[in-house]
């Protein structure tokens, strides 16, 4: 089992930015591809980033040129850097990592206002 964490969620003001944060425990040797997807309220989950243990990243085309997902190996943790934020940004921002299955976090609510 893996346990994932999500830190950094909150209200900012539409152009501002935020820092999500996630951290892994428990079975986390076989620890692979983390990751990021969002979902906002009627709307179908969606991928926003992932990065793989050797730095292999992934972007959706929709956040592409205002996130940057990176990730500490030694720390067991994935960070996504958000720029820009749009009030179409708001979301709940969940947290992925792989081994053999995909866990996921509980999410941290990201809103933004106009």
């Amino acid at each position: 089992q893996v346990q994932l964490v999500e830190s950094g969620g909150g209200l900012v003001q539409a152009g501002g930015s935020l820092r999500l944060s996630c951290a892994a425990s428990g079975s986390i040797r076989m620890l692979n591809t983390m990751g990021w997807y969002r979902q906002a309220p009627g709307k179908q989950r969606e991928l926003v980033a992932s990065i793989t243990r050797i730095g292999n990243t992934d972007y959706a085309d929709s956040m592409k040129d205002r996130v940057t997902i990176s990730r500490d190996n030694a720390k067991n943790t994935v960070y996504l850097q958000m720029n820009s934020l749009k009030p179409d940004d708001t979301a709940v921002y969940i947290c992925t990592a792989r081994t053999t299955v995909l866990y996921w976090g509980r999410g941290t609510q990201v809103t933004v206002s106009s």
